[in-house]
């Protein structure tokens, strides 16, 4: 991949789960090309009060390792809103975590959301998570790579 000059200070940093052995798999998942996607709970960005990004994409992301080591830059290339229980086979496969199916991704995803890191992180008040739980799928292709 031919280096092209990102002004890596003006991008936003990703961090895929917590610093340990689920976000290694992730980076090396999006580093090889298995993982072109994720997910986050609408809640996350209702909380912060940091808008949804744009359903076109196009936002760049300092992805880090574990280490808080920059890997690569992403960039979306689709934002939507959906439901849990409408979350598809190919976004759950796209995520490149080895996932058959949308079942599959739900199990692993609910384990998550339900963590303990992941509810202290989220805050209060408590979150329950249910079929009409809204989640935001981006799709992303990475555009440069420092590893």
């Amino acid at each position: 991949m031919k280096h092209r000059f990102i002004d890596l200070a003006n991008i936003p940093v990703g961090e895929y789960a917590f610093p340990g052995p689920l976000r290694d798999a992730l980076v090396s998942a999006i580093l090889s090309g298995e993982k072109t996607s994720t997910t986050a709970l609408v809640e996350e960005y209702t909380r912060s009060g940091e808008p949804l990004p744009s359903p076109t994409g196009g936002d760049l992301e300092a992805v880090i390792d574990s280490e808080g080591k920059i890997v690569c830059v992403t960039r979306t290339t689709r934002n939507y809103v959906t439901t849990l229980a409408h979350v598809t086979d190919d976004h759950a496969r796209k995520e490149g975590e080895g996932y058959a199916d949308a079942h599959e991704w739900r199990v692993g995803h609910e384990h998550f959301w339900t963590s303990d890191d992941f509810v202290t992180a989220l805050g209060d008040p408590p979150f329950t998570l249910t079929d009409d739980t809204q989640v935001l799928c981006s799709e992303f292709e990475v555009i440069e790579k420092y590893v």
